[in-house]
C-alpha cells in the first residue's frame, strides 16, 4: 500500500503545487504515493460557508471553528484510519530528517492547514492533532509548510529518487551536515576540484569527506554534536 496523503485547507488549489514536479511528481504519477486536498469550507453548515469566529477572551484575528474542522478531519480520517494526524503549527515539535523517515515508513498522513490565528485547543485534543513546526517563524497560512514536510517525507518513499544512495549522505542522516559537493568542469573562475576527489583513491576520498562533514557541522551546527565532537 502505498503511502496516502490527505490535506485539509482551505486553500485546496495550492495542491500539488512544487510536489507535482521532478521525482516527487513522477512518484506520483506512478502511484509510489497518492495526494489528495479537501476543500475546508465544504464541511461548514452555514449559507456563507462560515469557517471560523471571534477568539474567546477576545484578541484580534479569527479561529477556526472546532466542529467544521471535526467534521472535515471524521470524512478523510474515519475510525479505523492508522495514518496520523498531523496539524502544522509555529508551536509544534520542530521537524527533524528522522522525524520525516519515520513517516515515510508509515501508512500516510492527514495535515491541517491552519489560518488566521490558529484553530480551537478541543478539536487539537479531541482528534489527537501532533502539532509540527518547521521552523521558529510564523506563516500566513499551513500549506506551504504542509508541502515542507510532504517534500521532506515523500522523497525518502522507496523508489521516489531511484536509488537509496541518493540519500544516504545527504545533511542529517548521520546526524552531521553534508561535505561539500563538486562537478566538472576541473577548474571553474581560477579555483580546482580538490585534489583528492579526483584521485581515485577511495579511503582518502571518504576520509576527506567526513573531515569536511565534522569541520561544517562544528561551524554552523553545533548543537547537532555530541560533547566529544563539538
Amino acid at each position: 500500500m502505498s503511502f496516502s496523503a490527505d490535506i485539509i485547507t482551505l486553500f485546496p488549489e495550492l495542491f500539488p503545487g512544487p510536489l507535482g514536479a521532478s521525482v516527487l511528481g513522477r512518484g506520483l504519477a506512478d502511484g509510489l504515493w497518492s495526494l489528495n486536498a479537501t476543500q475546508l469550507r465544504d464541511f461548514a453548515t452555514d449559507k456563507h460557508r462560515t469557517v471560523d469566529d471571534t477568539p474567546s477572551g477576545g484578541g484580534a484575528g479569527m479561529v477556526l471553528k472546532p466542529d467544521i474542522l471535526a467534521s472535515a478531519i471524521d470524512a478523510v480520517s474515519p475510525a479505523g484510519d492508522s495514518r496520523p494526524r498531523i496539524l502544522m503549527s509555529p508551536r509544534g515539535t520542530p521537524l527533524t530528517q528522522q522525524k520525516a523517515r519515520q513517516l515515510a515508513l508509515g501508512p500516510g498522513a492527514v495535515i491541517i492547514c491552519g489560518r488566521f490565528e490558529g484553530i480551537d485547543q478541543r478539536v487539537i485534543d479531541a482528534r489527537g492533532l501532533e502539532e509540527i513546526s518547521i521552523g521558529d517563524y510564523v506563516l500566513a497560512g499551513g500549506e506551504v509548510a504542509a508541502m515542507v514536510l510532504l517534500e521532506a517525507v515523500v522523497r525518502l518513499i522507496p523508489g521516489v529518487l531511484g536509488k537509496a544512495e541518493s540519500h544516504a549522505d545527504e545533511s542529517f542522516e548521520d546526524g552531521q551536515l553534508e561535505y561539500p559537493q563538486y562537478t566538472r568542469p576541473q577548474q571553474f573562475e581560477g579555483i580546482d576540484i580538490p585534489a583528492v576527489l579526483t584521485s581515485g583513491d577511495h579511503g582518502k576520498i571518504a576520509k576527506w569527506r567526513a573531515e569536511q562533514s565534522l569541520a561544517l557541522t562544528r561551524q554552523r551546527r553545533p548543537d547537532l554534536l555530541g560533547p566529544d565532537k563539538s
